[in-house]
């Protein structure tokens, strides 16, 4: 038996609202049991649901809210509720939400949203406010669970937010970025710098990714949330965005997921640190020498310059007149590597990551090389959202690739009635590639074979 949200057609428990979908911090909450029942495909909704166990003691009926939340986002990430174990998950949490409707009571106030926007200020100034020393886990703790709140918030007061938890919303994610999670280099960390941060090596290279004074500025698409930005973080009044490095800008202008600029971030640093310090013979020093940034480059597009030869097309790594060439090469660099961290088993087409490449690179080069906007403009990214490339660029490949892994019938099928990753990637080998165009055009002969099934 269907349930009545299987179909798509499904009807909310009340008090309805309006869902705005966030990206949340990593998880630094211990685990619950509702987290534990979530599929895979289902996890951003992870954080939210042990944001509503940590809270329960203080005032249930806002964990009763965080849970609805989460239920919200569960089926607008899979309405039909396909994924596996995702029917069972729904149907759970929706049984415990019509109960704790019913027997949940609102302690601070008449109504969900006053109810939400009162324990929201109790928890910033019990919490977050300046007060008893806490260790980093907890600080990191707190601002997670205090980032969720105003997510939850939002959604219940349709995104018209009292200006002064508005503000304090903006406090929590300013001082969030110094607890936000690292592979090797604290970066954003908060006191006294570790070791690794005292490097030389390590300090010149944060100081070339941080030459963006120069750059024309990404702007966004207004909203009618003003207190939003397209993917749905929070957005300054003025409405520009803060790009702290090279990453952050190309991020930003290509629709990168955030976790992905993390950490290309790290991963390039270090590779320009390492490259940096072989040959160095004096360790006081603030710039990177001059042939590292271009060794690099050489090393990293070696297989996309030959793929250019091989299809007899120029490269499309170009250098306006008069422009930062290191400057250039690590945006060129940080570009490969973004594309390469967000690719999934796209990653075992590296020529396909290549027509990728090309393609992002014009776009990048066409920036770069408007006079207007290298003189610091504005300009407006085609790719908006943080989850634009993965959707746009990736998810299409991917789903040709899966296709054709059914076809496969688990090795059973002849290898002439399905391609494998080899034969997709041999399609970009040949000049028939550039007929996908750019942006792609889905209903091109590569992604048109693999929805028809070959009969045996």
């Amino acid at each position: 038996m269907m349930s009545e949200y299987d179909t798509g057609q499904w009807r909310r428990p009340p008090p309805s609202r309006k869902v705005t979908r966030q990206q949340t911090m990593e998880p630094l909450l211990e685990e619950a049991p509702d987290s534990e029942l979530v599929p895979s495909s289902l996890a951003s909704v992870v954080p939210i649901l042990r944001v509503a166990n940590e809270i329960e003691v203080h005032n249930p009926r806002v964990a009763y809210l965080c849970r609805f939340h989460a239920f919200e986002e569960a089926h607008n990430l899979d309405p039909t509720s396909n994924g596996r174990g995702v029917r069972q998950f729904k149907t759970y949490l929706l049984h415990r939400l019509q109960k704790e409707e019913e027997e949940i009571e609102r302690r601070l106030a008449r109504n969900d949203l006053k109810e939400i926007q009162l324990f929201y200020q109790w928890y910033y100034d019990t919490y977050v406010k300046e007060g008893p020393e806490r260790t980093r886990q907890e600080m990191a703790k707190h601002y997670q669970i205090a980032s969720v709140l105003y997510d939850v918030l939002k959604t219940v007061a349709r995104g018209k937010v009292d200006d002064e938890i508005h503000k304090r919303a903006k406090e929590v994610e300013r001082k969030k970025a110094h607890f936000v999670p690292y592979n090797i280099l604290p970066l954003y960390f908060s006191g006294p710098p570790p070791a690794i941060m005292e490097l030389a090596e390590i300090k010149a290279a944060i100081n070339e990714l941080r030459q963006v004074e120069n750059l024309p500025r990404p702007s966004v698409r207004s909203t009618s949330n003003p207190h939003q930005r397209v993917d749905g973080s929070l957005m300054p009044e003025d409405g520009d965005i803060s790009v702290n490095d090279l990453l952050d800008w190309l991020g930003l202008t290509f629709g990168f997921q955030k976790g992905n600029v993390e950490n290309q971030r790290e991963h390039l640093i270090l590779l320009l640190a390492n490259m940096d310090i072989r040959n160095r013979k004096h360790r006081q020093y603030s710039l990177l020498q001059n042939d590292t940034v271009s060794y690099l480059m050489h090393k990293v597009f070696k297989n996309y310059y030959s793929w250019c030869a091989y299809l007899h097309r120029g490269s499309n790594i170009n250098f306006p007149n008069n422009a930062e060439t290191q400057q250039l090469d690590l945006l060129y660099i940080g570009l490969y590597f973004l594309i390469w961290g967000e690719a999934s088993n796209v990653r075992f087409m590296p020529e396909c990551l290549c027509y990728i490449f090309h393609h992002m690179a014009d776009e990048l080069y066409g920036i770069i090389g408007n006079v207007h906007l290298a003189s610091g403009g504005y300009f407006e990214p085609s790719h908006q959202g943080e989850k634009s490339f993965l959707q746009q660029v990736v998810t299409p490949i991917y789903q040709v690739m899966r296709k054709e892994v059914q076809r496969n019938k688990g090795g059973t099928a002849s290898h002439s009635r399905w391609r494998n990753y080899d034969d997709l990637n041999e399609y970009f080998w040949s000049n028939d590639c550039f007929k996908l165009g750019w942006p792609m055009n889905f209903e091109a002969d590569f992604f048109d074979h693999s929805v028809v099934m070959h009969p045996h």
